[in-house]
């Protein structure tokens, strides 16, 4: 009984019998497509894992997996429980190790699929999702940072930038210092690669100056800039610690995307005195959601929304967008009456 869960394949098996004796170039394309983001094969990888280990455990064959198998992995996934969203990538990762490997995969089958629907009803589709905050709190927060510390001036550059970008935050942690572009209207972010843009073309983010110097999201950005000390490499860096108390030094290593959530985790979720609001719960996708939001309160087409965010549906603006609070966000009350 094979018990292997491998990364990914150094190149893929054969998918087919016109592939099976593809050439080194092809077999390379092959697997570029079906890899995904650097992100997404870090998760399927620990997917993988806890799959493997749950068939270890069981007695079980993870390569190839049938749907037996693999429902009762589902199963055992819901029961712990995990979010439907959390199941859904297992899934998919245990299908993506199951195309790169060469072997029919178990999770199209239809059998599945209504395992898949039963845990669906079960869960509730209605999945957690990070909330967005507001203008003012955001100011708020910024207010709070000690911006005569290198850490104020990094994060206050990361809150601005990031919400005022519609960044996600693997796109934050990716950003060099060359893909900034000032102009007079603007600073121009040049993106080469994002989670929705895995070809390569480069998508370009407009992000505009601010009436107040401290909530400029591209004055900040040059202050940070100026901070560093150089025009090439990663922007959002972690600090080494100086010998001053808040003059660290920047370093060359780049911010992770949990450092990046922990950052937007303190200093919008806490006091002054740095204790959690409980009310408060927002997270670095909350950077994106807000931007989206306040947009549309603001009454911005779909069409300028989608020129930041790089979304390419209106179906993905009605879903970030944060309007389900029934009395604040209610037609209702503009009746006339």
């Amino acid at each position: 009984m094979s018990t292997e869960i491998t990364r990914i394949p150094d190149e893929p098996q054969a998918l087919g019998s016109q592939l099976s004796t593809a050439a080194a170039n092809v077999a390379r394309y092959i697997k570029a497509g079906l890899e995904g983001a650097d992100n997404t094969v870090l998760a399927y990888s620990a997917d993988l894992k806890s799959f493997g280990d749950f068939c270890q455990l069981h007695g079980l064959n993870p390569l190839p997996a049938d749907v037996a198998t693999v429902a009762r992995y589902v199963a055992d996934l819901a029961d712990i429980p995990r979010k439907l969203s959390t199941i859904r990538r297992h899934l998919a990762a245990i299908h993506k190790h199951h195309q790169l490997r060469g072997y029919p995969s178990p999770v199209r089958a239809e059998e599945l699929a209504l395992v898949m629907e039963g845990i669906t009803r079960t869960l509730g589709k209605r999945q957690k999702q990070a909330p967005a905050f507001t203008v003012e709190e955001l100011k708020e927060s910024i207010r709070r940072l000690d911006v005569t510390t290198t850490a104020g001036l990094r994060d206050r550059a990361l809150l601005l930038l990031g919400f005022a970008g519609a960044f996600r935050r693997s796109e934050l942690v990716a950003l060099d210092v060359e893909h900034l572009e000032f102009t007079e209207r603007a600073l121009i972010v040049h993106l080469a690669k994002s989670k929705t843009n895995q070809a390569g073309e480069v998508e370009d983010k407009a992000v505009f100056y601010a009436a107040t110097a401290a909530f400029c999201p591209v004055r900040c950005t040059r202050a940070w800039l100026q901070q560093l000390g150089r025009d090439t490499g990663p922007l959002f860096v972690s600090l080494k610690r100086g010998k001053v108390k808040g003059q660290a030094m920047p370093t060359l290593k780049r911010l992770s995307p949990l450092r990046v959530n922990e950052l937007v985790q303190l200093h919008l979720n806490h006091d002054e005195e740095g204790h959690k609001i409980p009310e408060k719960n927002y997270s670095a996708h909350s950077l994106r959601v807000s931007f989206i939001t306040i947009s549309v309160l603001r009454g911005q087409s779909n069409r300028f929304i989608k020129n930041q965010t790089k979304q390419k549906t209106d179906a993905m603006i009605d879903r970030y967008s944060r309007l389900d609070d029934v009395v604040s966000f209610n037609a209702a009350q503009n009746l006339g009456l």
